[in-house]
């Protein structure tokens, strides 16, 4: 029973009501985060890049997760997305990467991307829920993830090119006319 009389008890009671008040709005707003992934991605910068494969060009809206707080949250509780939205992991350096699937409900397709547009290496169909590692072939300086099925649908393969401003970009229009083309260190 509390005893609203003495003054340790009433100081021992005002601690317990405040941890418990904090760690009721932390829960809440995990269970917002989780429930609302919408409002989450709606703070993120959004941008639009160009996928270049054999069979042409293909726009996607990408949100833009280009710190490691937004990084580390991606897609997960998201539950749809329409099949022309993505999102872009930018890194600050190249580096070799490792994608999991925890909390993330839907099955993506990665596309592991170096510093110049070159596509490193695509990892389809992505298994929802898991902690299973996804790693780039390569070091990366952006990875984008579209919903599974989009780099078999528009034939997207190793040494295609991504066109984003976060990224150098083929030397010239010449490299756009051949989508497997993975010369190294090219230059704009």
């Amino acid at each position: 029973r509390w005893r609203a009389a003495g003054g340790r008890d009433r100081d021992a009671m005002r601690r317990l009501l405040q941890s418990l008040a904090c760690a009721g709005l932390a829960l809440t707003g995990a269970s917002v985060q989780a429930s609302d992934p919408m409002s989450y991605l709606a703070g993120l910068p959004r941008s639009e890049l160009q996928v270049v494969t054999g069979s042409g060009t293909h726009r996607f809206q990408v949100w833009i997760a280009a710190d490691d707080q937004s990084r580390m949250r991606g897609l997960m509780f998201v539950r749809s997305l329409p099949p022309d939205a993505g999102m872009l992991f930018l890194f600050e350096r190249p580096q070799y990467a490792r994608f999991w699937m925890k909390n993330t409900y839907l099955s993506f397709d990665l596309i592991f991307i170096r510093a110049d547009g070159v596509v490193v290496n695509v990892a389809e169909n992505t298994r929802p829920l898991t902690l299973d590692p996804i790693p780039s072939a390569a070091p990366v300086k952006a990875v984008l993830e579209l919903l599974a099925g989009t780099a078999a649908r528009i034939g997207l393969v190793a040494g295609n090119w991504v066109l984003h401003p976060a990224l150098a970009g083929p030397a010239g229009d010449d490299d756009l006319q051949q989508p497997g083309n993975t010369v190294l260190n090219q230059t704009r």
